[in-house]
């Protein structure tokens, strides 16, 4: 059982804590890889777990401890197989009925999106005039400037008429390039499932906060790909004015979230990083983040057996 209760006690300690480390890193993509793949990790650490407990002699974990140090003995609880394998039943049970849960408000949160996304275009697609492109857009008649993105099969981009009535080219071009982003990188998507997360699984900050920082990540991301291809400038003009403008509940619109942080981290990061590197780093980074439960519960339980082990 210590095998397993070290592995909880490591996705309880990277589910607390990683958030506040996840918030500092200053690429959104390597945040978005880091983050999803953190809630992944905690979750198949948990289910691991659980199996331990089912397992006979704890799977590996008595081979594993032994060769480490010594006094696999001397960690053991006292407790019997049959209340290991109850513990780890009753677990799995917990956790697949999370899970299903999970999966049943992710559907239900997707088709309600989709179903209020039609709603919207149908109105749209009446009201304004079709532009041909990458991803469709459509001119609305309308004095103010905003636009946003609806996601879909193709997605659609919608713009007014007062963005090039109040915006230079170039930021209408920033613009357009933002909500191409969004929809290029899948957010709409990715919100969808963090949303899902925050909503069945609150019990952690990792999850908890899982809507709140993927929004505003895809929102920094969009603005890194429309700076590399128009310019930081063109990017905090357009942000600044269209910011007073929201958007549908199901869109992603640049004037969407913590724009006063954006602007500061536009000014702190102006260009996003190449390809190579930022394929490097988003490796990196969803490869810590996968192991990390696991690493935070092997060192505690090896800090553990330093101080209670006798030596030799």
């Amino acid at each position: 059982m210590t095998v397993a209760l070290a592995l909880l006690l490591g996705c309880g300690v990277v589910g607390a804590l990683a958030p506040r480390y996840l918030l500092r890193l200053s690429d959104p993509v390597v945040a978005l890889v880091a983050w999803l793949v953190s809630v992944l990790a905690v979750m198949a650490t948990s289910a691991v777990a659980m199996l331990l407990l089912l397992l006979p002699d704890h799977g590996l974990g008595l081979a594993v401890l032994t060769a480490v140090h010594d006094c696999w003995q001397s960690l053991q609880h006292g407790t019997t197989p049959g209340i290991e394998a109850m513990s780890g039943l009753v677990g799995i049970a917990l956790l697949t009925g999370l899970l299903v849960r999970l999966a049943i408000v992710g559907v239900h949160s997707a088709r309600r999106r989709a179903a209020a996304r039609q709603e919207h275009l149908a109105v749209l697609r009446v009201a304004g005039r079709r532009e041909a492109g990458a991803h469709t857009t459509l001119w609305l008649e309308h004095d103010h400037p905003f636009a946003f993105s609806l996601a879909g099969k193709p997605g659609v981009v919608v713009a007014t008429e007062g963005l090039r009535r109040h915006l230079t080219p170039a930021q209408v071009d920033a613009v357009l390039a933002h909500e191409h982003a969004h929809l290029d990188g899948r957010h709409h998507q990715l919100i969808t499932i963090a949303d899902a997360v925050a909503a069945t699984l609150p019990f952690l900050p990792l999850f908890k906060r899982a809507a709140a920082a993927i929004r505003e990540f895809v929102e920094m991301a969009a603005d890194l790909t429309a700076a590399r291809a128009h310019g930081v400038e063109a990017v905090t003009g357009a942000l600044v004015r269209v910011s007073a403008h929201g958007a549908p509940g199901t869109a992603l619109a640049m004037s969407g979230d913590a724009v006063e942080h954006r602007l500061i981290q536009l000014r702190k990061r102006p260009h996003a990083p190449g390809p190579a590197r930022r394929v490097l780093t988003c490796g990196l980074a969803g490869a810590t983040a996968l192991v990390l439960p696991g690493t935070a519960a092997f060192g505690a339980l090896f800090a553990v057996m330093l101080l209670t082990c006798p030596s030799g």
